[in-house]
């Protein structure tokens, strides 16, 4: 083993035992706690619905990622969520995760429910929810009930894809307290586990505070009252796998949905293995490297159509096949090139003329109907005089242009740097990627680690020194530390997938995945919109 490969598998092993530590949720005495109430946890619930061994994709599994420690910390943001298959039937899935704090919704849970419905809504996918919650985290109401992406919205969208026509079914197995309950009623088909699942505006505790009625839980909201009296819910289930059973016989009779018509033939596999993929990628984020012997190990048979491969060299533009699925791939070239000017050009930079290749093969992309995946290992656009002075603006607009009106699909791999425009430019979160995953390799700022150091460390001096203090040397280094330190921890990819700006970090071998579960979602929802680019800089 190589050294390099040794030091991705050392952020390989880093990845997964942060993955399983996700995945217990509030920890062993709180899944057995649910156990012991006859319960299965949100996990469980989610393998024993899903397809025998189908593939799933989880959503935001690190969301929340070292945030609210002084809470006790919220371990992916206290739900479950992904796209997975329900009798054939792909769809996506929520579960509340009653071993974090109940259930409680934090904000990031509310930030995590409303990136799933974006899923299922852009995608036109059936959505479950299985709701098992305590309701909003009160002591941070003021970060999650008012505002336009908090709480309230999920109603909203309730309301909006049953109008599109998705399919919403919930399931109630546990609580379901206050505006959140809502969410089920609101779906097409409500089910309740007796005994375990209640739903009420307010508990029987606000209940003798507001009005002075004494009632227990059950009698004001449980199974029974739901389904023989108000006829809130549809149907009463005995235990949770009865109630999952249930939903397979919904999804089993639902009818065959439209296509977008994104093209498909027989898989091939990569011409090199994921060994090999990993020693063609360098950890050393200044190293240089070939980004097409890195495609070689994602794309069937390893083979890229380039498009102008003579131009505008520091990005890659060209056509291939992932998993079977036709792609138009743009991605970064690493390497030093070399124009036919003779001039230098540096690798993970986009210069004038690799941005005004990337706006054409982005419109024929959506010209020909191919899906667009971005591989971004981003410096930034060029700067400086010979850039500014040719116009590097005006043609990385073109780009931005191009990329933020496409009406084809775009999915993003981040593998190396994601920085400033860079990231924008190769569609990051603010572009509306279907899917947007980091790789551990990965580092997502406006700048370098080593530049903003630096740029910060000039700015707090020059503060201090205004303020009639003078710092030595050391003092100064010492400060130095402390800003890169921070500022390297923000560069994380679990510090953007904690916040949701990437939908989670992956194995580079799970790439494949991810964009062929992505593109076939996507196959779920014809194209209706137009491309049309506006006005054009030229």
């Amino acid at each position: 083993m190589s050294s390099n490969s040794g030091k991705i598998q050392d952020l390989l092993i880093v990845l997964e035992q942060k993955y399983n530590a996700v995945k217990l949720g509030g920890g062993p005495k709180r899944n057995q706690k649910e156990h012991d109430k006859g319960k299965l946890t949100a996990r469980e619930r989610i393998a024993y619905l899903l397809d025998t061994d189908s593939d799933f994709l989880e959503i935001g599994a690190f969301a929340a990622d070292g945030m609210y420690q002084e809470e006790g910390g919220c371990p992916s943001a206290g739900v479950v969520t992904g796209i997975g298959f329900v009798q054939g039937r792909m769809c996506v899935v929520v579960a509340n995760d009653a071993t974090v704090k109940a259930g409680a919704w934090f904000p990031m849970t509310a930030k995590k429910n409303l990136r799933a419905q974006e899923i299922s809504m852009e995608n036109r996918l059936p959505i479950i929810y299985l709701v098992d919650s305590a309701g909003v985290f009160l002591p941070m109401q003021n970060e999650i009930f008012p505002d336009k992406e908090h709480f309230g919205r999920q109603f909203r969208n309730n309301a909006k894809m049953s109008a599109m026509g998705i399919v919403q079914i919930a399931a109630i197995m546990g609580s379901c307290v206050a505006g959140g309950a809502y969410l089920p009623i609101m779906s097409d088909e409500a089910m309740i586990v007796d005994k375990t699942g209640s739903i009420f505006l307010a508990g029987s505790y606000l209940v003798k505070a507001a009005i002075g009625e004494i009632i227990d839980n059950e009698t004001l909201g449980g199974a029974t009252t739901h389904c023989e009296i108000s006829g809130v819910t549809d149907n009463k289930y005995n235990s949770d796998q009865d109630c999952l059973d249930a939903i397979k016989k919904i999804f089993d009779k639902i009818g065959a949905c439209e296509k977008a018509g994104f093209d498909r033939v027989k898989p091939k596999e990569p011409e090199i293995s994921a060994d090999q993929l990993l020693e063609r990628f360098p950890v050393e984020r200044v190293k240089p490297y070939d980004m097409l012997e890195v495609l070689a190990g994602i794309v069937d048979g390893g083979i890229v159509e380039e498009y102008k491969p003579d131009y505008g060299k520091t990005l890659i533009c060209g056509f291939a096949r992932i998993d079977g699925w036709a792609v138009g791939i743009v991605a970064n070239q690493r390497k030093v090139v070399k124009t036919a000017k003779g001039e230098m050009q540096m690798g993970g930079v986009i210069y004038s003329d690799s941005a005004d290749k990337a706006a054409r093969f982005i419109m024929n992309c959506n010209q020909r109907k191919i899906p667009l995946v971005f591989f971004q290992d981003v410096s930034g656009f060029m700067v400086g005089s010979k850039a500014e002075h040719g116009g590097i603006i005006k043609d990385g607009a073109k780009m931005v242009n191009a990329m933020a009106n496409s009406v084809v699909p775009k999915f993003t791999i981040i593998v190396g740097n994601s920085y400033g425009a860079g990231n924008y430019a190769m569609c990051g979160k603010a572009y509306d990627p279907r899917l947007i995953y980091s790789w551990p390799t990965a580092q997502m700022a406006v700048m370098s680690g080593a530049s903003a150091s630096q740029t910060l460390l000039q700015i707090k001096v020059s503060s201090l020194k205004k303020a009639g203090k003078e710092i030595s040397p050391d003092e100064e280094k010492q400060l130095l530390g402390e800003i890169t330190s921070k500022y390297e921890e923000e560069l994380s990819p679990y510090y953007a997938a904690s916040r949701l700006w990437v939908d989670g970090v992956i194995r580079p071998d799970e790439t494949r995945k991810v964009i062929s579960m992505g593109i076939q979602a996507a196959n779920h929802s014809p194209i209706t919109e137009k491309f049309n680019v506006g006005v054009i800089q030229t």
